[in-house]
């Protein structure tokens, strides 16, 4: 394990959420490999979450693991500040979780679109104002020759926001809502935090697709293939550390936001 940094060394700290399994545990190993102690979000997850936690403390030690029910407002509202009594601060967070369920204009319903808002779009958006709280309180103070530190919170998006079908009605219009809150909370919250979405194409397969399916649908774009988790992760943590970018979107999917696709990747 990494010997601990001195002291007077900031080692810059990330909560990512979803960072049990698939793409949000892929994101936690590269930041952790870059010097970030991550903070793994789980929901039910907890012995993926551990191993994750474990995983990282190899790259950076401190990592540690935090359960929160993302559909819970008052668990979300509480996340952040277990997190930084736990690790002392926090200075991004990286919204990678996130409830795809299959629906239709057919069969939309409140209910289906509340639960994909809730998870989706409104535990990001109290996260970046819970991070932007945050980095408030640990501002120098009048007349400190401190330098000022800020935050990021980098949003998982998609592609398909770009390349609309009417497939999976409520996850689309919660990914919209976010994409737009970006935008929003981009001007809201700076120049302390700055937003970014991150938008990947077809990046892991499901059990609605066969590998042999999955590798045929990878390559439909104009590259010849989409997004890999490590393309997704290296995008996040250069969106992390570049301090110029705000209120956009990075999208890494090949190109498939460029072409027209009838029905979702996993109706294909």
């Amino acid at each position: 394990m990494p010997s601990a940094p001195p002291p007077s060394v900031h080692v810059p700290t990330v909560l990512v959420t979803g960072a049990a399994r698939r793409l949000g545990r892929e994101i936690a190993l590269t930041l952790a490999a870059a010097g970030w102690r991550v903070a793994v979000h789980y929901r039910s997850s907890l012995d993926d979450a551990t191993k994750t936690v474990a995983d990282c403390a190899q790259l950076t030690g401190g990592s540690a693991a935090f359960r929160a029910n993302l559909d819970d407002e008052m668990a979300v509202r509480g996340l952040l500040a277990t997190v930084v009594q736990t690790m002392g601060h926090v200075d991004a967070v990286v919204n990678s979780a996130s409830t795809f369920e299959h629906d239709t204009n057919a069969s939309f319903s409140f209910a289906a679109m509340e639960k994909h808002m809730r998870s989706n779009a409104g535990a990001a958006i109290v996260l970046a104002q819970a991070l932007h709280m945050h980095i408030q309180t640990r501002q120098p103070v009048e007349g400190s020759h401190a330098p000022a530190v800020g935050g990021a919170v980098v949003n998982l998006l998609d592609q398909k926001l770009w390349n609309q079908n009417p497939d999976f009605f409520s996850y689309t219009l919660s990914k919209a809502a976010l994409e737009a809150a970006n935008t929003m909370l981009a001007l809201a919250l700076s120049p302390l935090v700055r937003v970014v979405g991150v938008a990947p194409g077809l990046t892991l397969t499901s059990h609605l697709l066969s590998d042999a399916k999955f590798e045929a649908l990878h390559k439909l774009s104009p590259l010849g293939r989409s997004s890999t988790p490590q393309d997704v992760a290296a995008t996040v943590l250069f969106a992390l550390q570049n301090q110029s970018i705000t209120g956009t979107t990075l999208l890494v999917d090949g190109g498939q936001h460029l072409m027209r696709f009838e029905r979702d990747f996993s109706l294909m």
